[in-house]
């Protein structure tokens, strides 16, 4: 019930900062000065946070690391995404014997503007690979990696942007029995630069 109530405030906050900044800007000649090229390639880095969920969250507190991100360009609106990343899964203290797990997702996927190039959505899969195979005690090192993520692109400068985004991710499990899914929800924040 909580982790429903933290999507749903984190939505509203990115949502509505897209609004506001949208609002706020004004221009001559009727182009909004936020509103984004929609047919620029577009490089993003940044760090991302994420709070395991399920079976994950029993072992693991929470993860950090970041990721490197290219959107290119389709059609205006619509971008193909290429992202890779490191996140450092952090045991908790109770499980002793446990190790910090080194995940390592490659993803592509389609990215989609409905909101004069600022609001997203988009999709990413993959596959994850477990840089700590033999630390963890793990049966695989590679696994299958999906990512669903809302998001805003926030005008900085000229074709300088802040993109921050809520994802949900599911990676399936680097064990053949015993252990979940890897689902967490995570944050990115990423400075973005057009081309």
């Amino acid at each position: 019930m909580r982790t429903t109530r933290k999507i749903g405030v984190v939505t509203a906050l990115l949502v509505s900062t897209a609004f506001t900044s949208q609002a706020q800007t004004s221009t001559t000649g009727g182009t909004p000065a936020a509103t984004a090229s929609n047919k620029e390639f577009r490089l993003s880095v940044g760090p991302e946070f994420g709070l395991p969920l399920g079976d994950f969250n029993t072992a693991y507190n929470w993860t950090f690391g970041g990721s490197v991100q290219a959107d290119i360009p389709i059609v205006p609106n619509f971008y193909v995404t290429v992202n890779a990343g490191y996140d450092d899964a952090f045991v908790r203290t109770s499980e002793t014997s446990g190790r910090n797990l080194q995940l390592i997702p490659l993803k592509a996927g389609l990215k989609y503007f409905f909101v004069d190039n600022l609001v997203y959505v988009q999709g990413q899969a993959g596959a994850t690979i477990l840089g700590n195979k033999t630390d963890a005690g793990a049966d695989k090192s590679a696994a299958f990696v999906y990512t669903p993520q809302v998001g805003v692109l926030i005008k900085l400068a000229p074709k300088n942007y802040l993109d921050a985004g809520v994802y949900f991710q599911q990676t399936q499990s680097f064990w053949n029995a015993g252990s979940g899914n890897l689902n967490q929800l995570g944050i990115r924040l990423a400075y973005t630069l057009g081309m």
